[in-house]
């Protein structure tokens, strides 16, 4: 997995390239824990993800209940249909702010 960082202020956001897996959690899960002092807003660009499994799951709902109750706020953007149907399918769309993968619209 491919994570880039851009801090604006209190605000961080983490483009993710790849899958979100057993093996690339815990490489999430260290950027968050190095990069989330002092964030306010964290935006996690999830375009270039392709597959999330259920550890992937955990470090998003580790790093969403850190931001709620400590900090401020999370949200994925970018989210194609695939990952989105995970996100469904587990309930993760009830306690994450999601916003899908933007579609051009017909004229």
């Amino acid at each position: 997995m491919k994570i880039d960082r851009s801090r604006d202020g209190s605000a961080l956001a983490l483009v993710l390239e790849g899958r979100l897996d057993t093996l690339t959690a815990p490489e999430l899960e260290r950027a968050l824990a190095a990069s989330l002092e002092g964030i306010e807003a964290l935006t996690l660009d999830f375009s270039k993800v392709d597959y999330v499994s259920s550890a992937g799951l955990r470090t998003l709902f580790g790093a969403q209940k850190r931001m709620a109750t400590k900090q401020g706020s999370m949200k994925l953007t970018g989210v194609n249909d695939g990952v989105m149907e995970v996100l469904r399918m587990t309930g993760f769309t009830e306690v994450l702010k999601i916003e899908p993968v933007e579609r051009n619209p017909q004229k």
